[in-house]
């Protein structure tokens, strides 16, 4: 299959950390089972809206930790508290050029 059949079968949609997905919508942008999602969750790597299973939401934050995620655990071999540890050390790392870059920007 060559690079641009594949590329022509991606759906790419840009969420904002105010869109919400269910479980089966971020199952499917994943390619990932309920089942996994919810080992996830459990790790404390997404943290859904919701109390049951079938009502969890997630935020475009929590696609991007998945995303993320399942690429280290499967093309990495990272465990999954190595790959909290990861997500948490990236999200310190946005925070830190976010304050960085609105403070280069003060008058």
């Amino acid at each position: 299959m060559t690079r641009q059949l594949m590329l022509s079968q991606v759906n790419v949609h840009l969420l904002d950390e105010g869109s919400t997905l269910t479980l089966e919508q971020l199952c499917r942008a994943c390619a990932a089972d309920a089942a996994l999602i919810a080992e996830l969750v459990e790790e404390g790597i997404l943290t859904p809206q919701g109390q049951a299973l079938e009502a969890w939401t997630f935020s475009g934050t929590n696609l991007k930790h998945a995303s993320i995620a399942l690429r280290l655990q499967r093309d990495l071999g990272v465990n999954w508290p190595g790959v909290a540890l990861a997500l948490q050390l990236m999200d310190e790392l946005e925070e830190l050029r976010a304050a960085l870059h609105r403070g280069a920007n003060a008058p």
